[in-house]
């Protein structure tokens, strides 16, 4: 048996698609837009590792889309988790739970998907701000 992806619905494909690859940096494996079916397919994955592949899947036609919380969250390894926190807060994302302890953050996708980033090796030591720096909301 292979692992192959997590689908996660999204209301707004390019909105997603700027927070997973522009902001997160996750690389898109291919795309399918399926007209019968009035729906999109985009599979994402980290660089150089596409064994752990997202799939967003856009339905054309609105609809509103719950939060499940039964689903838990997606989950990364980074190389800095305080570079990635710094790059995604500046492009306006909110680190609802940020690194304070050096070896973990949570963030939230346009659609609410719990995005867990965990610093690869060992934590790094705590540095402000992140040290000090509440949550926001939840994750």
């Amino acid at each position: 048996m292979k692992y192959l992806h997590t689908m996660v619905r999204v209301r707004d494909l390019n909105k997603s698609l700027k927070f997973y690859c522009d902001d997160l940096g996750l690389e898109q494996l291919g795309r399918f837009d399926i007209e019968e079916g009035r729906f999109s397919l985009v599979f994402l994955a980290a660089p150089g590792d596409h064994s752990a592949q997202v799939e967003l899947t856009y339905n054309w036609d609105d609809e509103e889309l719950g939060e499940g919380r039964n689903f838990g969250h997606l989950a990364y390894e980074v190389e800095d988790i305080y570079a990635t926190c710094r790059k995604l807060q500046e492009a306006g994302v909110t680190i609802n739970r940020p690194p304070r302890d050096g070896r973990m953050a949570f963030v939230r996708s346009p659609d609410n998907i719990s995005i867990e980033l965990l610093q690869k090796g060992g934590a790094k030591e705590p540095v402000e701000p992140w040290a000090s720096m509440e949550n926001v909301g939840h994750w």
